[in-house]
């Protein structure tokens, strides 16, 4: 019994990658301690108002985006736009709070354009680094793989993509024939399941993958028995490629581990950062926009007969049903069991109306639903209950997404997919962005969409 315990807290409390690890306290620790430095060269105390500010910077921040392994020049965009999704937020604090008078224009400015460039600076050193010991003999990683099936096939690409990283795949193993096999590359079949014990001491193998379906369990549990006798590290890759994973995790529900593969990413404390993150938002950005929103009331006032506010009927979290707050920009409301999509040149949509859905501007009573709860200011936009009904029967996953709050803005109209959705094909890709999101959640991505969004605001041509 004591056996089985520890078996289990050592497989439930696994720790992360060092390079993860590093990366969740780099960006917040590299933008304090910038701080801390300018205000040395600037000769200016780091007392009560910077304090409070490092400190908001790492609540912020934290955690950062794995960055390292990753090159070119959409490194450092993503950087800078991720700091910029940071600065306007604080600089939004700052004015709600009075709290920019505290601080010299000079030291903001420059600390503001070094923190990035820092930030860039060890990413592409550490990156370096981890290429470096990677190529010496004594840390690659001869690995294999068992089973030439799709998640087989998969691994393969991903062993191979990470060879700069210290990994050398040799091979697969497998019983049935080469003829029978699909393999990919120049991966050549080292032979069948009963050669493998004898290839790894032979051939100083230290990664064996297994990828046999769940249907061969009896031949995994005597491969695993027997692979116990060697110094590989052995690892398990179950073929889910039929299901939606987001968020899979291991936990332990009353001792028993239990394998999520389809739950929110929104538990514990990162359901307390989204909510909170939200709420500060909402309460400053509704400061700030109000006369942008008085002005737009009247505009939609004076373009049309009708309500200023237009309720619509969407589909939210779980599910469930709620109404979305839109400025009207229409001369007729669709809100029943049919629903047609706005189109470019759409004949219902006001002069005025254009303007505000070309702007974003008639998304903005929304940030009423981010406080009500309803909604955020991130996650998958809320579709109308008419388009649910209709797409979820032909698009993989599309209820999956529902699996967080819908937001204002979200991954996938950052990327190009914002507006009508004509076509399935269209709808599937804004899927795939959004399953993209709840997979890879984090503070930072969204204020990264913040910022993007932001930009796309003004300068998005493709909005109608």
């Amino acid at each position: 019994m004591f056996e089985e315990r520890t078996v289990r807290k050592q497989f439930l409390s696994a720790p992360p990658s060092v390079p993860s690890a590093i990366a969740a306290v780099l960006e917040p620790v590299l933008a304090a301690v910038s701080l801390a430095v300018f205000h040395g060269i600037f000769g200016e105390p780091f007392g009560g108002p910077a304090m409070a500010l490092a400190i908001l910077l790492l609540v912020l921040m934290f955690p950062g985006l794995n960055r390292f392994g990753k090159t070119g020049l959409g490194v450092g965009i993503d950087i800078i736009l991720s700091w910029i999704g940071v600065l306007v937020v604080l600089l939004m604090v700052g004015y709600a709070t009075g709290g920019l008078g505290a601080f010299e224009p000079r030291l903001l400015m420059g600390w503001a354009i070094a923190t990035p460039l820092v930030h860039w600076l060890c990413v592409v050193l550490g990156t370096a680094y981890m290429r470096h010991r990677a190529a010496l003999p004594e840390f690659r990683r001869p690995a294999v793989i068992v089973g030439a099936h799709r998640m087989g096939q998969r691994v393969a690409e991903m062993l191979q993509a990470r060879k700069g990283y210290g990994h050398d795949l040799l091979g697969f193993f497998d019983d049935r024939s080469a003829e029978r096999l699909e393999l990919p590359g120049a991966d050549p079949l080292l032979g069948g399941l009963n050669e493998l014990p004898e290839f790894i001491e032979q051939h100083g193998v230290k990664d064996v993958f297994i990828t046999l379906p769940l249907t061969s369990q009896p031949r995994i549990l005597q491969l695993m028995e027997t692979l116990q006798n060697s110094t590989a590290s052995v690892h398990f890759v179950p073929d889910v490629f039929g299901v939606s994973i987001i968020q899979g995790r291991l936990e332990d529900m009353g001792g028993v581990p239990v394998v999520g593969l389809h739950v929110t990413p929104f538990t514990g404390i990162n359901g307390l950062l989204k909510r909170a993150s939200d709420i500060v938002l909402a309460v400053l950005i509704l400061i700030l926009i109000s006369p942008v929103l008085a002005a737009v009331a009247i505009g939609v006032k004076l373009s049309s007969p009708g309500p200023i506010i237009f309720r619509q009927r969407r589909t939210g979290l779980d599910g469930e049903i709620i109404e979305v707050f839109k400025f009207r920009s229409m001369v007729t409301q669709d809100n029943g069991p049919v629903v047609q999509q706005a189109t470019r040149n759409d004949p219902r949509i006001t002069k005025f109306g254009a303007f505000i859905r070309k702007t974003s501007l008639d998304e903005l009573p929304q940030f009423v639903n981010v406080l009500r709860g309803e909604m955020s200011i991130v996650g998958p936009r809320p579709h109308a209950v008419a388009h649910n009904e209709q797409y979820r029967k032909i698009v993989k996953a599309y209820m999956a997404r529902h699996k967080v709050k819908p937001g204002i803005t979200g991954w996938a109209q950052v990327n190009g997919l914002r507006g009508e959705t004509d076509t399935v094909d269209k709808m599937a890709r804004r899927v795939e962005y959004d399953l993209e999101y709840l997979r890879n959640w984090s503070l930072g991505l969204d204020l990264l969409i913040i910022a993007r969004t932001a930009k796309l605001m003004f300068f998005d041509r493709k909005a109608y």
